[in-house]
C-alpha cells in the first residue's frame, strides 16, 4: 500500500498542484509518523515532525500551546471590524487559503472529522481544507487491541458529503491525508 494514503474531494476535480507538495511532506516523515507502525502518536507529535517542511512551503504552523505559538483564524467580525470570533487550527497557508487540521486517536473515535469540517467551513479565507488522520488507530478495549481504520472511515464520510449534495461545504476542495 502506498504511503501516505490520500484522496482529494470533490472526486470529479483534479487535485491542485499544491497537493503533491503537501503529500510529499508527509511521505518524507513516514518513519516517524506512519500510524501503521509508529505507536503513541499524537496530533501534536505529528505536527512537530512536519512543521518545518510546511513552513518552508509557506504555511504558518502551530509550534506549541502558548497563545503566541497558536494559529488563530477569524470567523466573525464585530463593531469597527474587530475580530469577534476566531478558531485555532494547526496550520494555514494565507496565499492559497489552505487550512490544515491534524487529528490522531480522537479523530477516529471522537467526531473530530465532523468538527473540523464544520468549524473550518466558517473560517474567513479558507478555500481548502487538509485533514490529516491516522491510517490505523490502535487502542485497547477489554484487554484486546482494536484497530480502527481512521482514514477509511473519514474517506467514507467525506465522500458521502460530496456525493449526496445535501450538505454544501464552502471549500473548493478537501484533501484527506492518511498518515
Amino acid at each position: 500500500m502506498n504511503y501516505p494514503r490520500w484522496q482529494y474531494f470533490p472526486s470529479y476535480v483534479q487535485a491542485p498542484l499544491w497537493v503533491n507538495d503537501f503529500v510529499n511532506v508527509i511521505a518524507l516523515h513516514s518513519k516517524d509518523i506512519d500510524s501503521r507502525i509508529v505507536e503513541n502518536l499524537t496530533s501534536d507529535r505529528v505536527l512537530a515532525f512536519i512543521a518545518d517542511d510546511l513552513a518552508s512551503l509557506g504555511y504558518q504552523v502551530e509550534t506549541g500551546k502558548k497563545a503566541l505559538q497558536k494559529i488563530r483564524r477569524p470567523v466573525l467580525f464585530g463593531e469597527e471590524g474587530v475580530e469577534k470570533v476566531s478558531y485555532e487550527i494547526d496550520a494555514f497557508h494565507d496565499s492559497l487559503g489552505i487550512a490544515v487540521e491534524v487529528e490522531a486517536g480522537r479523530g477516529a473515535r471522537g467526531n473530530a472529522v465532523y468538527r473540523d469540517l464544520i468549524r473550518t467551513s466558517l473560517i474567513v479565507g479558507a478555500k481548502y481544507l487538509v485533514l490529516g488522520v491516522m491510517i490505523d488507530y490502535r487502542h485497547q478495549s477489554s484487554g484486546k487491541e482494536v484497530v480502527v481504520k481512521s482514514f477509511d472511515e473519514a474517506r467514507s464520510l467525506i465522500e458521502a458529503i460530496f456525493s449526496s449534495g445535501r450538505l454544501g461545504l464552502p471549500f473548493e476542495g478537501v484533501l484527506l491525508v492518511g498518515y
